[in-house]
């Protein structure tokens, strides 16, 4: 017999037991749900891509860390990176069908091969939601509404959606004729949480910004107040820079608009060292943090892009959306001790005690699906003893317990696993009962 191949996953991948996969459907099923409430309509792109649609579009970075290699018929390939630059390439080639605006969401993983650290890894996957074929800043207050209805859904009490706009940044360097350094000053910026303001200094001298350019790039990222507030001193100081007021006065409306709506500004607020490292955004930008995780990083990014597709068409598809990063945020909820491992799908356990009550427990089964509740028949005639302790390890809240003495009785046992009670129920009323117990 020939050696056994050692079971073993490559360095950033993994494998998901039940008690990651199924919270991670149940953060993808929440998400899902906010999405179709505004409107989004489910699409799909290809794992493989011809590379030149996907490199060169988000950073050098990203490029280095992208899979590529040759196919069997020789064509030069790469696995997407992310969900936004396929969604680009899918509109320019649908867009006639589709029309605009168009509203997409799409889940699925993608790859990059980088570092891996707490909460990222080389395989992980992303739920996009996004807007194309329109400039009105009512998408872009939308995009922020959906990622704060996200995290509420959730659960979260403590998050922070911190927006900026690319175009404030961009006046300010038009004034030092930085102009031309402005994806390294943005890249700079992105590095603030981690190499703090005087790596951001270096980096920025390093980009080719004099002491001056700096002390007001430094100055701008350290503005503070309210969301009003932050608006009031950004139209003080770049009121002689179209570019910059142009975002200012995107910054403004969302500002009136989480007034209007009474949103939490701890939720949702303006962050002016939001920078976003990937080089298609132009306009608004965002990142949503755990308030009681901060180090894990952005759990939900995303912001606006003006010119991505038109890298393959001719018609301007201006759009804008954001990504919730599912494994991260998992990551995130998990070490907050808000994952449940021994969650289930289905709620109740039928037990079988012998070969005759086999047909007897998947007709009790079956007339509790017909109801909506979950049902996990158990398979083998073992021991009471064994199957309470399988349903308790597999997260199971009911047990219904039918045995000879039930059958002839008419009736069932519920058994309730946390509360360690249970009630004889005629079958005739046992499938109310189970609701009623699940309910309270």
């Amino acid at each position: 017999m020939s050696d056994l191949i050692r079971p073993r996953t490559l360095k950033g991948f993994r494998d998901f037991l039940p008690e990651a996969a199924i919270p991670r459907e149940a953060v993808i099923a929440t998400a899902l749900e906010v999405y179709r409430n505004y409107g989004y309509s489910p699409i799909d792109t290809p794992v493989l891509e011809y590379a030149d649609i996907l490199l060169g579009k988000g950073s050098d970075e990203t490029d280095k860390q992208t899979y590529r290699f040759t196919d069997h018929g020789g064509r030069d390939v790469a696995m997407r990176f992310d969900l936004t630059v396929p969604f680009a390439r899918f509109a320019a080639q649908h867009i006639g069908v589709l029309g605009t605006p168009f509203k997409r969401y799409h889940v699925g993983p993608v790859w990059r091969g980088e570092n891996t650290q707490r909460g990222r890894y080389r395989e992980f996957v992303q739920f996009d939601f996004d807007i194309i074929g329109t400039e009105s800043s009512l998408a872009d207050i939308e995009t922020i509404l959906v990622a704060h209805d996200v995290f509420a859904a959730l659960g979260f009490e403590r998050f922070s959606v911190r927006v900026n706009d690319r175009r404030v940044l961009n006046g300010l360097l038009e004034k030092f004729g930085l102009d031309g350094a402005a994806v390294a000053v943005l890249r700079a910026l992105d590095k603030l949480p981690k190499v703090g303001p005087d790596g951001v200094r270096r980096e920025l001298a390093a980009a080719g910004a004099d002491d001056a350019a700096v002390a007001a790039i430094m100055s701008l990222v350290g503005i503070t107040g309210s969301n009003r507030e932050v608006v009031t001193q950004l139209r003080e100081m770049m009121a002689d820079s179209p570019t910059a007021m142009a975002g200012v006065e995107g910054l403004h409306a969302l500002a009136e608009a989480v007034a209007a709506l009474g949103i939490d500004e701890a939720r949702v607020h303006i962050d002016l060292s939001i920078a976003r490292g990937l080089d298609y955004y132009t306009g608004m930008v965002f990142e949503t943090f755990l308030d009681d995780l901060p180090e894990i990083g952005s759990c939900c990014s995303g912001g606006r892009y003006a010119d991505l597709a038109s890298l393959y068409t001719k018609q301007r598809l201006p759009g804008v959306g954001g990504s919730l990063g599912v494994d991260r945020l998992l990551a995130a909820m998990d070490e907050l001790g808000l994952v449940d491992g021994r969650a289930t799908w289905a709620p109740v356990l039928v037990t079988v005690f012998d070969d005759e009550g086999r047909l007897h427990a998947l007709r009790l089964a079956g007339e509790l699906r017909a109801a909506g509740i979950g049902a996990e028949v158990f398979p083998d005639t073992k021991r009471l003893g064994a199957q309470l302790k399988y349903a308790d390890r597999r997260g199971h809240r009911l047990v219904v317990i039918a045995g000879p003495d039930e059958r002839t009785a008419g009736q069932v046992q519920i058994k309730d696993l946390a509360a360690g009670t249970s009630q004889s129920i005629d079958e005739g009323d046992f499938v109310a009962a189970v609701g009623a117990w699940l309910e309270a």
